[in-house]
């Protein structure tokens, strides 16, 4: 199955390299109607042996395992339709896997992997969506460069945009200048994203809906409605009366001392087919193995009712030309199973992002956070009581907040290619105090052009 990866890899660079010169060399007309982009990720961890009082299903491996290893490849591509317009299609070829499967850490430790029980490489179509620009009034215009998934363009600056299609929700929200991509960022799952925000996901990160924003020069605000899991972080969605989830994101720009910053506060709401905590720890009593499935991520509930509450903060700023900080808060209410995303209910982190500048390396970046994960009461308990979600659960629980510290440094070597080595430190896995601490070490190396 490795070499239908090389394959699959192969043609999305050939598709890639194609087009771009194709739209290179034939006009300003192709070339401002077109875009197309590629990357390629790859990403090996391995971590130390690490004490341990007992282990569970869920849980991350004790001992010293192989390497983990996973790859991405994503061919980004887009066209112009009329004025405003436009449609993006990303065909993407994904394979591997995470340390134990991805399970055992709530801020998982490779943002991208997920929890897949086969780890052979598959092509699929991660976005293909429709965008359309409205302009507000007599507004000035901007000049938008041509990137991944952006025509080049002139827009609006006071707009309404409505996008409809496939893509992933975190396209959209929760965005920040120093804290957002795992493919040249940090690899946690909880720094790069908001972990207590529950976003609305099949396996891979990826949703169907609508986004709509009204983006204003110092302010927006987004709004979206869009499918959710038929299964805890199943492959199939569904989006009806029953089952949806819904996300509004107000964010405002500010300046302090002439540098540049942005805060933005989200609010979600999902309904779907979990069950609450309280109907898992009748399971655990009764013993009802298919509740206890159903929480578990490994067959359907075919019954509605699950309600999960969510409100995030996310602030960055600037703080010299090479200099910048960055947080992420989050708090959901944590009464029914986690359904999307990963099993954390509350989330603090920090962190520094510093471009190297200093060292004659101004294309490098060096990275440090920190992230405090915890649980609700409700989800607290039935862990302790012997139950698993579908990403932790060690058997029985003694427990404490996970804590990570992750550091990183990304080396720009040419003009298309970075190397990063990274390390990651994990107190109390899975919220337990009785398993570790973990020292996770991993190098990635990434292609984008």
């Amino acid at each position: 199955m490795i070499n239908l990866t090389k394959k699959s890899v192969t043609i999305l660079l050939l598709h890639s390299i194609v087009l771009k010169s194709f739209s290179q060399n034939n006009g300003t007309t192709i070339k401002n109607n077109w875009t197309n982009h590629f990357q390629f990720t790859y990403i090996a961890q391995k971590h130390a042996g690490f004490p341990s009082k007992y282990s569970g299903q869920n849980s991350l491996a004790d001992s010293v395992e192989p390497a983990s290893k996973s790859i991405t490849a994503t061919l980004f591509l887009g066209r112009k339709l009329w004025k405003g317009a436009a449609f993006y299609f990303n065909p993407e070829v994904s394979g591997g896997n995470g340390l134990s499967f991805t399970k055992g850490v709530a801020g998982a430790l490779n943002g991208e992997t997920y929890r897949v029980g086969a780890v052979a490489p598959s092509a699929f179509i991660a976005r293909a969506y429709l965008q359309q620009n409205f302009e507000l009034g007599h507004t000035d215009y901007e000049d938008v460069k041509d990137d991944a998934n952006q025509v080049a363009d002139k827009i609006p600056s006071s707009r309404i945009t409505i996008s409809a299609g496939k893509f992933a929700i975190s396209d959209f929200f929760d965005d920040n200048k120093y804290n957002k991509d795992p493919r040249s960022q940090f690899f946690n799952w909880s720094l790069w994203a908001n972990g207590a925000w529950d976003y609305p996901a099949n396996t891979r990160g990826y949703t169907f809906g609508f986004v709509a924003e009204l983006i204003k020069p110092n302010w927006a605000i987004r709004l979206s409605s869009v499918a959710v899991p038929r299964i805890a972080n199943f492959h199939l969605m569904e989006y009806n009366s029953k089952a949806h989830s819904e996300t509004i994101e107000f964010e405002h720009k500010l300046s302090i001392r002439k540098k540049p910053g942005v805060m933005r506060l989200i609010v979600s709401n999902t309904n779907s087919q979990s069950p609450s905590y309280a109907e898992g720890m009748k399971a655990l009593a009764t013993n009802n193995a298919f509740l206890l499935d159903v929480i578990q991520g490994n067959i359907e509930h075919k019954h509605y009712g699950g309600k999960k509450f969510g409100i995030g903060f996310n602030g960055e700023q600037e703080i010299t030309n090479e200099v910048g900080i960055f947080t992420r808060i989050g708090w959901s209410d944590g009464k029914y199973a986690t359904w999307a995303f990963t099993e954390i209910d509350q989330t603090a982190n920090l962190g520094l992002s510093v471009k190297g500048n200093k060292w004659k390396r101004p294309n490098d970046v060096f990275g440090i956070a920190t992230v405090i994960n915890g649980i609700s009461k409700e989800h607290r308990n039935f862990l302790k009581g012997g139950g698993y979600g579908f990403i932790i659960g060690d058997g029985k629980l003694n427990y404490g907040n996970e804590t990570i510290i992750e550091t990183y440094y990304n080396a720009k070597l040419s003009a298309f290619f970075w190397l990063t080595f990274d390390y990651q430190f994990v107190n109390h896995p899975g919220y337990n105090k009785d398993r570790g601490p973990v020292h996770v070490f991993g190098i990635r190396a990434h292609v984008e052009f």
